[in-house]
């Protein structure tokens, strides 16, 4: 099978979350899969992809088997194959699909993130169907080396090529981060900030509830 580009990652991606999230409106549109690939949450990065550019995403998925179009209805709906085509199991399916829509991370981030898709008993068993991943053939994730400064290594998916590692990251001549990254960069941002007004938000409704509030 031939390497994914980066669109089709995502699509296929928002296939699989999407059939976990909304079962009642799966298979999906394209209207539906387009917004679920220009999606402001749990996405990094970012994108705006138009109508055309995500339906030949699917038309090559279509090609490699990973995705079906379904019938029985007058909006051509997609679904996902992803399970068959890869040759992998559902809980490495979810663990995919997370590391395709929100990028690298740690095999506690993955336990955490993939929570409406599989919920995985403990971080071990998340490590185990990872090492099952790395060692296929081809591989299909890698371990990347722990950055300094971070305690736990970031997994990747290998679905669309190498992945850089973070003590290798692509520099410009002068030192820069590179647009790709800065926008990566970005979208992570947005994410934990989104997650700490979503909890400062919390607090002080328990607050108020207890009577603990200014």
């Amino acid at each position: 099978m031939r390497l994914l580009t980066p669109l089709e990652a995502r699509v296929l991606g928002v296939l699989v979350e999407k059939q976990a999230t909304v079962p009642d409106t799966y298979p999906l549109s394209l209207n539906a899969l387009v917004a679920g690939c220009n999606q402001k949450t749990a996405r990094v990065p970012v994108i705006d992809a138009a109508d055309a550019e995500v339906l030949s995403a699917v038309d090559g998925l279509k090609g490699l088997h990973l995705v079906l179009e379904g019938s029985g209805s007058r909006v051509v709906k997609f679904e996902h194959n992803a399970g068959r085509a890869l040759g992998v199991p559902s809980q490495a399916v979810a663990l995919l699909a997370v590391l395709m829509l929100r990028g690298p991370q740690t095999a506690a981030e993955l336990r955490l993130n993939c929570e409406r898709l599989h919920r995985f008993a403990d971080i071990s068993s998340v490590e185990g169907f990872l090492d099952e991943l790395a060692a296929k053939d081809p591989p299909k994730v890698v371990k990347l080396p722990r950055a300094a400064g971070e305690r736990e290594a970031r997994w990747a998916h290998l679905l669309c090529g190498e992945v850089a590692s973070p003590t290798h990251l692509a520099m410009d001549g002068e030192g820069g981060v590179s647009a790709g990254e800065l926008s990566a960069l970005k979208a992570e941002l947005a994410r934990q900030a989104d997650e700490i007004a979503a909890l400062r938000a919390q607090v002080q409704r328990i607050a108020s509830e207890l009577g603990l509030a200014d």
